[in-house]
């Protein structure tokens, strides 16, 4: 019989969740024989006789017939959990006895009942007031989800009690005005501003202070947040645009940055000091990949933030699509269990039990430092948008919407009956939510009328890139000093023997002036010295560590031990951190992880890397709506650095193309900085210059593979220690000498490896009427640089663009209209690249080696 009771015990804690009562609309739970007593032998009398200790469980009662109620009523009540598939024991243990001896679910005193059911008024009132005001225009209403505010107040409260100062939230459209009211604290006449600009009859509005440019529902925000004992937390609502749950990495991502300090060589991180909540969709968190990438950081120590709090907000339809259309789990939820989250779904409509909810997701975020997932069930009152008819696809959920009284009304209606609060008191509070909402949209009228009250956004206009440049040469001898760290070692320390022998050349590079210092070389420099002059580096990426190309090994791993070693991390007179961390495979949540480290990081160089350039295909979305976008749409910009190897050199289509076609295309307005560096002097500049600059701007470099070993393209130890980075590069047996221009006849341009193999080839030593000028910033395009290189040449006869990819990708589209208006329209201008392809390079080496020779050929030769 005692087997029998913990087989009935066992069954609800794994699945009374399928018994509860969770759907606010009343469809009917689909049970489980499991939690049948009956099939077990377990009569009424056994179960009398049957000691609630051997049980082991935590609910009231000495038996197991005294438990059960309780047991029943905690699992398969308005709030159910899902925690047995959680891998370890302890956590497991604890959630039990929390969940059952109903630890958060303390009861509430009728003040704060009456707090909570005001808290409900406003919400519902907002929505309201705005259905009523500006009917037709898009909101997205929270209403049939409106507790996700109150759940909001319980989790700032407790993350204010257990020491956060701040909040980072990221949320898509449904409900983003109700939070931005009530828990970020933006002024209801900043939300009504929005909807009078669209308002039938109203002026067009100017263009908001700061500038930024986007919907009412993709801004973000910062307000305050006042906790329970008066502690305040900083709120911050992360903008976000239409794909849904892009914003997740990005959160995850700015409250790493939150939460490091990078003040000495190695980070410390606090994971107390900020927290991050996302609130996703039902549809998008079981549909949208981006969701199990960002879930799958949470435990990598690169990218733990500590615990986040997801808030799954359950409308049980996506825009028309329906639930077995649009996932193959039962629950929306079902993803994270992959991840060892406990999951909490409640039942929207039962106000305390959501408070219930975020109690214990704040307790186990707190005692284990590990997500937890909250799937708040509810409904959604209207349409995806308020301008659209649901009852067309789903005309029986809407019917039964249509009748069904909001969470207010209901809970309102329960604080009455048990003598909380008199009707007349309750119906007072409603109608003056409604009357101080008026009051709030006459006063902005009235404003608007006066030609006041122009909405700030709460940040300013970012100026244009400035013309001033940073200081980055940096003195020989101050690099010689730094040259030995780069790859020293412990005592006792064991390096691979092969490595061995890269390690030595690197510290004999310095010495002398030859051209001995490679790509990964000068970029440790860079890095050594950006670390002593107090600026933080985090590198990241795809087996970055090592480097794709085994060029990098900024981590050192003992031969013996496999134990890892980051030389940067010792670094001698460092006055910033130095992180270095391999990504998952994953492109999406990793790129916009460290978008949103960098946007938050305003002082650190932040890097990412792709394993192949074309690999940054998988993080378009990042790119669109964040990088490349975000300083219109949201004043938001950062420094981030995407390193992405470039370069054909006869590894097919997936290995050769970073695409940087789509870069220039995406250039405009000073947003980015797009580079295609050939030496790495070149490349130390532009790191440094990337750092130090006044104007932070996202930074997009075509990167090599060859030339990383290519003698060729070494630098000496003099090009870091004077000079800056040049966005225009003349041709070595021309430049400084005018007279020497005479006898060119052709001017090639070019940009990154190809200028190798137009150097490198037989037909360049015979072509002296040949010059190559190389073009190594595209965007912001060198317009003045150019001219003063080509203005030198003036006894051209043609002149001609020269690339290695087809020519509807690289730069040819982009650069060819802006070289035309430099150079005399009455000479040729043409251009030399690969046939106009579908896909970027050749799958055969044979092939790309023929290719190349015509291209070269074609160039230096003109046949």
């Amino acid at each position: 019989a005692v087997a029998a009771a913990m087989a009935l015990v066992k069954a609800y804690r794994h699945f009374g969740h399928l018994a509860a009562r969770l759907d606010p609309l009343g469809s009917e739970p689909v049970g489980d024989p499991a939690l049948d007593p009956g099939p077990l032998g377990l009569t009424d009398a056994a179960m009398a006789a049957i000691p609630a200790e051997l049980l082991r469980i935590y609910v009231p009662g000495a038996t197991l017939a005294e438990a059960l109620p309780h047991l029943k009523e905690t699992y398969t009540g308005t709030i159910a959990y899902e925690v047995e598939h959680i891998g370890s024991h302890t956590e497991r243990v604890w959630l039990r006895q929390v969940i059952e001896s109903g630890e958060h679910r303390a009861p509430m005193e009728n003040e704060d009942r009456v707090a909570l059911l005001e808290r409900l008024i406003s919400v519902e009132g907002l929505e309201r007031f705005l259905h009523r005001a500006y009917l037709g225009q898009k909101r997205f209403s929270i209403e049939g989800l409106d507790t996700m505010v109150p759940m909001l107040d319980v989790i700032l409260g407790d993350a204010a009690d257990q020491g956060a100062r701040k909040v980072m939230i990221g949320m898509a459209h449904r409900g983003r005005l109700n939070v931005l009211a009530h828990v970020v604290g933006i002024s209801y006449e900043a939300i009504l501003h929005e909807f009078e600009a669209g308002r039938a009859g109203a002026e067009a509005p100017t263009a908001p202070k700061g500038g930024s440019d986007d919907v009412k529902y993709h801004l973000g925000a910062e307000g305050s947040f006042l906790g329970p004992d008066d502690e305040a937390v900083q709120v911050i609502l992360s903008p976000n645009p239409s794909h849904l749950e892009a914003v997740n990495p990005v959160i995850e991502g700015r409250t790493r940055a939150e939460q490091t300090d990078r003040s000495a060589a190695v980070v410390q991180v606090d994971h107390t000091t900020t927290l991050p909540v996302l609130i996703h969709g039902d549809a998008a968190f079981a549909a949208q990949g981006v969701v199990a990438e960002t879930l799958n950081l949470a435990r990598l120590d690169g990218y733990s933030t500590g615990g986040t709090i997801h808030i799954i907000a359950n409308n049980q339809v996506g825009f028309t699509t329906g639930v077995r259309e649009g996932r193959s789990t039962d629950y929306s939820s079902d993803l994270a269990k992959g991840f060892d989250a406990p999951i909490i779904h409640v039942n929207a409509d039962d106000a305390e039990a959501c408070l219930a909810a975020a109690r214990l997701a704040m307790m186990y975020r707190e005692r284990f430092g590990h997500d937890v997932v909250i799937d708040l069930v509810g409904y959604r009152r209207y349409g995806h948008n308020e301008g659209d008819e649901p009852a067309y696809s789903q005309p029986t959920m809407y019917a039964t919407i249509a009748e069904h009284p909001s969470v207010r009304e209901i809970y309102q209606a329960q604080l009455i009956a048990g003598g909380v609060i008199g009707i007349e008191e309750a119906e007072s509070k409603v109608k003056e939510a409604q009357r101080e909402l008026s009051r709030h949209q006459a006063a902005l009228r009235k404003g608007l009328e006066d030609g006041e009250g122009e909405l700030d956004r709460g940040s300013e206009a970012i100026p244009p890139e400035e013309v001033v440049e940073p200081e980055t040469a940096v003195p020989l001898d101050r690099l010689r000093e730094l040259n030995p760290a780069l790859g020293a070692v412990p005592a006792g320390f064991t390096i691979h023997p092969k490595l061995a022998k890269q390690l030595d050349r690197r510290a004999t590079a310095l010495d002398g002036d030859e051209p001995r210092v490679d790509w990964a070389h000068a970029e440790l420099l860079s890095f050594a010295t950006l670390l002593t002059e107090g600026t933080p580096v985090r590198l990241t990426g795809q087996d970055t560590v090592r480097g794709t190309f085994s060029q990098r090994h900024a981590g050192l791993w003992d031969a013996r031990t496999g134990e890892r070693h980051v030389p940067l991390q010792h670094l001698p007179g460092a006055q910033a951190s130095f992180e270095v961390h391999n990504s998952p495979l994953s492109e999406y949540a990793s790129l916009g992880f460290e978008y949103g480290y960098a946007v938050t990081a305003r002082d650190a160089l932040v890097l990412w890397e792709a394993q192949y350039g074309d690999f940054v295909n998988g993080a378009e979305i990042i790119i669109d709506q964040f990088i490349i976008a975000g300083l219109a749409k949201w004043r938001q910009t950062s420094r981030l650095t995407l390193l992405l190897p470039h370069g054909y050199e006869g590894s097919g289509p997936e290995h050769s193309s970073a695409r940087l076609e789509r870069f220039l295309a995406l250039g405009a307005e000073g947003n980015i900085r797009v580079v295609y560096p050939t030496t790495p002097a070149q490349y130390f500049h532009l790191l440094r210059r990337q750092a130090r600059h006044h104007d932070a701007r996202p930074l997009v470099v075509m990167t090599p593979k060859s030339l990383l070993r290519l003698p060729q393209a070494a630098s000496r130890p003099s090009e870091l220690a004077a000079g800056t980075f040049r966005p225009v590069i003349d041709d070595p047996r021309f430049a400084g000498d005018d007279g020497a221009t005479d006898g060119v006849r052709r001017l090639l341009l070019c940009s990154g490896k190809v200028y190798y193999d137009l150097i490198g080839s037989g037909h360049f030593e015979r072509a002296t009427d040949v010059a190559i000028v190389r073009v190594e910033r595209l965007y912001p395009f060198p317009t003045d640089e150019l001219q003063a290189v080509v203005s030198r040449y003036g006894r051209i006869e043609s002149y001609a663009w020269v690339q290695e990819e087809p020519r509807n990708m690289g730069a040819r589209k982009f650069v060819l209209p802006r070289i035309r208006h430099l150079v005399p329209y009455k000479i040729p201008l043409g251009d030399i690249s690969r046939p106009e392809r579908s896909r970027p390079a050749e799958g055969y080496p044979a092939a790309h080696a023929t290719e190349q020779a015509r291209i070269v050929r074609e160039a230096l030769t003109g046949r």
